[in-house]
């Protein structure tokens, strides 16, 4: 292997133990995120508030767009993600109200 293919082949792991060590923390974020919407989802059910909150939602979507342009993220797919997100949490504090 070439010094010039060498020095690439770091770069790449580096890169990757990044990714790695990224993912690892994204993952660990929305666990605890998913423990507050839990809770969130609970209270919500013990005092028969509706699961979702539409008002909050379009608000937090905005405020993630605009996290996004300052971070350098394509707001839309901040947008999307937030989406999936809130999407999943509703399910959550459906099956509380069941």
């Amino acid at each position: 292997m070439s010094d010039v293919t060498q020095r690439a082949a770091d770069v790449l792991a580096g890169h990757r133990d990044s990714i790695d060590r990224l993912d690892a923390i994204l993952v660990y974020t929305l666990a605890e995120r998913f423990k507050h919407t839990q809770s969130v989802g609970e209270l919500k059910a013990q005092h028969d508030l509706p699961p979702s909150d539409p008002q909050r939602e379009a608000r937090q979507i905005e405020r993630l767009q605009k996290l996004a342009l300052d971070a350098d993220l394509d707001p839309e797919f901040a947008k999307k993600f937030l989406n999936f997100i809130i999407a999943e949490v509703i399910q959550h504090h459906k099956k509380h109200q069941g």
